[in-house]
């Protein structure tokens, strides 16, 4: 087909609708979904009409939300294990066939100085934040080119564009993310598989109890953001929901930035 027919057949598509963005019949796994924005992620593709697959460590520890969500199911196994995450993706395969979505949300924070780091600390910081996701969106695409079609999100974070001290090796680590999400839309973009990436800012979730409440934080979140509060755990979900569905076929390699305007602010 040449660049004119493609053109007219592009033409010619229906406009985008309501059905858009459904994500009715669609597969996803969400890692990293017992609490906090992972399961925020998962209640809002369950919404929107997925079988959500949620993943901690443990399944004793999701079996609260899969009873929430209802057509969700459990998937206990560590993103590090390379081996787990293989008998993982082939569980899924069995099961159902198909993996429309990965949600690559497992994330590790430990805030300390540049010389607080041992090697192997920063090691096991990256092998969670960056190689993980690395690993896990190579198993899940063999599936996805199969199928050619395919949905690969990674929860990068407004870390891995700007810098602040005591979090160098967490600040790597997500660049590194950013810039995978990009080398994975190029490589996976022929085989019809969109990789895009959100990138939350201070939300208030169980890890940050803490800073909620420091006396400090707090107000100066409020005065480095537009829209001057924390984001609600849930202001995550949308974002996902439309790089996960036909609303967003055209877009990949980016990063959505849902951070309530700091990083738009000096």
């Amino acid at each position: 087909m040449d660049i004119a027919s493609r053109a007219d057949k592009v033409a010619r598509m229906e406009p985008i609708t309501p059905a858009a963005f459904s994500l009715a019949g669609r597969v996803a796994l969400v890692t990293g979904a017992r609490r906090g924005l992972g399961a925020e992620i998962a209640r809002g593709l369950a919404a929107a009409g997925a079988h959500v697959v949620v993943n901690g460590r443990e399944a004793t520890s999701l079996a609260p939300l899969v009873a929430e969500l209802g057509a969700a199911e459990a998937l206990a196994f560590d993103v590090r294990d390379e081996a787990a995450s293989r008998d993982a993706i082939d569980q899924l395969r069995a099961r159902h066939g198909r993996l429309d979505i990965l949600v690559n949300n497992v994330g590790a924070r430990d805030r300390r100085g540049l010389f607080e780091f041992s090697l192997d600390d920063a090691r096991a910081l990256i092998e969670t934040d960056l190689v993980a996701a690395f690993s896990l969106s190579r198993l899940a695409a063999r599936s996805m080119i199969a199928a050619r079609h395919g949905r690969i999100i990674n929860v990068t974070s407004i870390a891995g564009r700007l810098a602040r001290t005591n979090d160098a090796v967490y600040i790597a680590a997500k660049a590194g993310l950013e810039g995978l999400t990009k080398a994975l839309a190029a490589e996976l973009g022929p085989h019809a598989i969109t990789v895009n990436a959100v990138a939350p800012g201070f939300f208030a979730t169980e890890t940050n109890a803490a800073m909620l409440t420091d006396g400090e934080t707090t107000p100066w979140v409020q005065r480095r953001t537009a829209l001057q509060r924390w984001g609600a755990p849930h202001e995550i979900a949308g974002a996902v929901v439309f790089l996960a569905g036909d609303a967003a076929s055209y877009v990949s390699g980016q990063t959505i930035v849902v951070d309530g305007g700091m990083t738009s602010l000096f």
